[in-house]
């Protein structure tokens, strides 16, 4: 890659600087790392004696120490713009081997750049330019329909995404993912978080998801009347009196001055580095939190590794063909061998499998109690787009129904054919439901076999309901029990049993089953129940309006929120709410609260309150904390989230470790109490 002989003119006629002519003395000694021995516009024809042996010993050892000085480098690169720029490029005849030169000095100046382009700013800047000519030389066709080139590191977007984008820009089509997500990262106008760096590869591959997502499939580019250009300035003195060297590119617009796609591509990004936020953070604690359970679902299924994506895929197929009953712990395990069975992490893994179309029972998303490792949980299939809400009067009220017979029907420990087959008739026959209402009530009620709520439970939690509220909900029983058009037997006897565990007279179910039946004329009752002191009932009885039914069921709302309130285990979080495992707390600035003066971690006066009192002993129960929570207007997992993540910008650890007991950190107890 050298020019060697005693003539070598440039267009002004005089020797060019990168000729090494072997009639110039050559000294027997010197050094190339020694500095200011060359002119700025060094020329091997006018350096001393000293330098040229210089030169020669660099060049004689590699080209590659780092100790060089950058006029020796300089003086090499002069002879690879000329074989380039004139020999190749510039002329009407190039070198049969112009091809393979021009990609072996194309890998010559990437690897010059990577020993001495961080050392000099000038030789970076040259190096670089050049191989903006090296990308685009001779390259035809629809560059956005190829895969995309190893591009170099620039201050600006590079000519070869421009250029690819005015072709989109030219042909009306969007851009394609792969070609944002490059324009992305390329691009000095649009600004990259901490997330686009450290989860870098998560990063792109959310990118073009989302990208798609968002921008309806894609970037169609205005075509712009700026055309595409490129100036090019050689760096040798040879160049001297020819000036900028120019190419064009014909119409192709130079999208890259345009604002409006730019605004877009950065909401993109903003909204996939806040997606990746928490992650991001987990990451800088924990090195390999992508391979663990908590910090994998705090990515979305799509960016989970192949494995645990393949075991994923595996569940859902199972879900799919029906219910499946399995132990919480196996649940953990079938997906990570890291076992975590905090409250957010178990909540993250349920948002997790919603999100591919997997409801889980008991629905923690909904304030269901967290299971323990050994509890079972079922699985189901739910509808592509399902957004039914679980907090309606109509679902509560059922789910109670089904609790209070799983229970009773369960008091002696068995649960017969016939009573399971009246359950899913029963269920089937709510036709007031939604079918995802329907499936998840299944899934409840497999849940309760194998599971049931003991008799004494569900009393105990009866009990501050005064007996008119009962008597409510006992009445609402028997209209549910007649969903399905028909009253029997085996359905009264159930009520009776429901309306003992409320505390009500038993013998109230024959009277208000008939006065609901009297109320229109469409259903049967049929039943060999005999109330006190009459005879047997005809099976042939009163036909029931589904029409009043209905308005009965709307007029009892105010009982189904009663129930909501006693039933809910924990503070209820609506499903589909989207929380991370330990996220920061997002507040616009009007509604930041002003630190007080005796602020622990710069946290609001409340929240410091509820910090003094946490710090007061090692450990708490959940209840008690929710006691505490309750007196400060406080939610409790919200509050708990708050303070640990403050402890995190603090003192890099959370505050406090555990669900229920609640355990305070040590190390950091010892920190606020001095």
């Amino acid at each position: 890659m050298l020019y060697v002989g005693t003539s070598l003119p440039t267009p002004s006629g005089l020797p060019d600087p990168a000729l090494i002519d072997p009639s110039k003395k050559v000294a027997s000694q010197g050094s190339y790392t020694s500095r200011n021995q060359m002119d700025y516009w060094p020329s091997y024809s006018s350096i001393t004696p000293e330098a040229r042996y210089a030169y020669l010993q660099w060049l004689a050892g590699g080209r590659r120490d780092p100790s060089a000085d950058i006029g020796y480098v300089f003086l090499f690169f002069y002879g690879l713009e000329r074989r380039v720029l004139v020999d190749i490029i510039g002329s009407s005849s190039p070198p049969p081997t112009s091809e393979k030169e021009f990609a072996d000095i194309t890998v010559e100046v990437r690897q010059l750049l990577a020993v001495y382009g961080t050392l000099n700013h000038s030789f970076h800047r040259y190096a670089q330019d050049f191989l903006t000519i090296a990308e685009v030389n001779g390259l035809t066709g629809k560059l956005y329909s190829r895969p995309l080139p190893e591009l170099h590191e620039s201050y600006e977007l590079p000519l070869y995404l421009r250029l690819a984008l005015g072709q989109c820009a030219i042909d009306q089509v969007a851009v394609p993912s792969t070609l944002a997500r490059a324009w992305v990262r390329r691009d000095p106008n649009i600004y990259l978080r901490t997330p686009a760096v450290r989860c870098a590869e998560q990063f792109d591959m959310l990118f073009e998801q989302r990208y798609v997502d968002m921008l309806a499939g894609g970037l169609v580019l205005p075509k712009n009347k700026t055309k595409l250009k490129l100036l090019y300035r050689p760096a040798s003195a040879g160049f001297r009196g020819v000036g900028e060297m120019k190419l064009t590119f014909g119409d192709i617009p130079d999208v890259s001055v345009q604002t409006r796609p730019i605004k877009k591509l950065q909401e993109v990004a903003d909204s996939v580095m806040s997606e990746l936020d928490s992650f991001s953070r987990m990451l800088s604690r924990t090195p390999n939190a992508d391979k663990t359970l908590p910090g994998l679902l705090l990515l979305p299924p799509t960016l989970w590794p192949s494995e645990a994506r393949e075991k994923l895929n595996a569940l859902q197929s199972r879900a799919t063909a029906g219910l499946v009953t399995i132990k919480l712990q196996d649940l953990v395990y079938s997906i990570a061998e890291e076992s975590n069975f905090e409250r957010n992490v178990v909540q993250s893994l349920a948002r997790a499998l919603e999100a591919l179309h997997i409801g889980m029972e008991p629905d923690i998303l909904s304030g269901a109690k967290t299971p323990k490792p050994d509890d079972t949980v079922v699985l189901f299939s739910t509808p592509v787009g399902d957004t039914t809400a679980r907090d309606n009067a109509a679902y509560q009220t059922a789910a109670l129904t089904i609790q209070l017979a799983i229970s009773v029907a369960m008091a002696d420990g068995d649960l017969g054919a016939e009573e399971l087959r009246q359950l899913r008739h029963q269920i089937e026959g709510w036709t007031h439901l939604t079918p995802s209402h329907q499936q998840r009530l299944r899934a409840y009620m497999r849940l309760l076999i194998a599971a049931p709520h003991s008799l004494t439970i569900l009393k105990k939690k009866l009990e501050p309901l005064s007996l008119s509220a009962k008597e409510n909900i006992a009445k609402f029983m028997t209209v549910m029990a007649q969903a399905d058009g028909e009253v029997s037997p085996a359905e009264i006897k159930a009520l009776e049993k429901v309306y003992k565990t409320l505390g009500v007279d038993s013998k109230k179910v024959f009277s208000d089953v008939h006065a609901t039946a009297s109320l229109g004329t469409s259903s049967k009752v049929t039943s060999t129940v005999q109330k006190p002191g009459t005879s047997e009932v005809p099976g042939n009885g009163f036909q029931l309006d589904t029409a009043r039914i209905a308005a009965l069921q709307q007029d009892t709302s105010t009982v189904s929120a009663l129930l909501a309130s006693i039933f809910a285990e924990e503070p209820t979080e609506p499903a589909g709410t989207t929380r991370e495992i330990q996220p920061a707390t997002v507040e616009t600035p009007a509604e930041v609260d002003k630190a007080p003066a005796h602020s622990v971690m710069g946290l609001d006066e409340v929240h410091t309150t509820f910090v003094n009192q946490l710090i007061s002993r090692p450990e708490w129960t959940r209840e008690e904390l929710l006691d505490l929570a309750s007196d400060l207007e406080l939610m409790l997992d919200g509050a708990l989230e708050k303070v640990n993540e403050a402890a995190y910008d603090a003192h890099d650890e959370p505050l406090t470790e555990g669900d229920d007991p609640v355990t305070v950190n040590r190390e950091i107890l010892e920190k606020l109490v001095a």
